[in-house]
This record gives C-alpha cells, structure tokens and sequence, in this order.
C-alpha cells in the first residue's frame, strides 16, 4: 500500500513520536521538542506546544468521553492520537472536522492496536461538539 506524501500528515506524525517520546522518558514534552536535532517544522511544533498547553483540559474531556476507559488504560498511542486531535478541535478551527478526525483515525490504525481506529473515532465523535461546538 502506497501513503500519500502530505506535509501536515507528517506534521500529525511526528507530533504524535514526540508526544510518545516524551511520555515514555517521562519528560515535558517541550523538553523533547528542544531537544531535536532538526528543529522541527512549524505545524509539529504547534501541536507539540499546544497539546503541552492545553493537556490538562484535553485529558479531562477525553477522559469524560472515553465510556469505560480511563487514560491509564487507553494505550499510550491512542492517548497521545487523542490529545493532538482534540487540540486542533479546538485551537485549529481552520482545519475541517472530517479532515481532523480522519487524520487521527489513520494515525491511530498505523501505530496502535487493530481496534484503535474504532476507538479514537468514538472519542473524538463525542468531544466535536464540546471542542468545536
């Protein structure tokens, strides 16, 4: 299967690596950001930074939307997918609501487990309307 090459796809994954990466070490994620070789580009860094800035707010709606999940148990992955996905909802508003759930939906079904997608589509369905709304 080919993937298509676009610029804020890449953004939305290397975001979600150094959301990973941070919450792996255990450190900030703006610490790892800073730390990058390369800077990274514009779009990763705003997300890195926004969902840095907005963490708390973000886990509490997704925490509130996840019906019989708490964040500990959703995989690290998803939570991260999760978080990106519901700071654009918020922040981004330039970004269509299908492209920001679609964008997740594959990111979460690329890197996560086989019922990821389903997962991170039932949530972010649900947090539309507070994020967005």
């Amino acid at each position: 299967m080919t993937r298509r090459v676009d610029e804020r796809t890449d953004a939305r994954e290397r975001a979600l690596i150094l959301l990973y990466e941070a919450e792996s070490k255990r450190l900030p994620p703006l610490e790892v950001l800073g730390a990058q070789v390369l800077p990274p580009d514009e779009l990763t860094r705003e997300l890195v930074e926004g969902v840095a800035a907005h963490q708390a707010e973000l886990d509490d709606q997704i925490a509130a939307h996840a019906k019989g999940w708490t964040l500990a148990r959703m995989p690290v992955i998803d939570r991260n997918v999760l978080r990106i996905a519901g700071f654009e909802l918020m922040a981004r508003t330039d970004v269509p609501v299908a492209v920001v759930l679609d964008e997740a939906v594959e990111l979460a079904k690329r890197f996560s487990t086989d019922d990821s997608g389903r997962f991170v589509n039932g949530v972010l369905s649900a947090l539309v309307p507070v994020l967005r709304g």
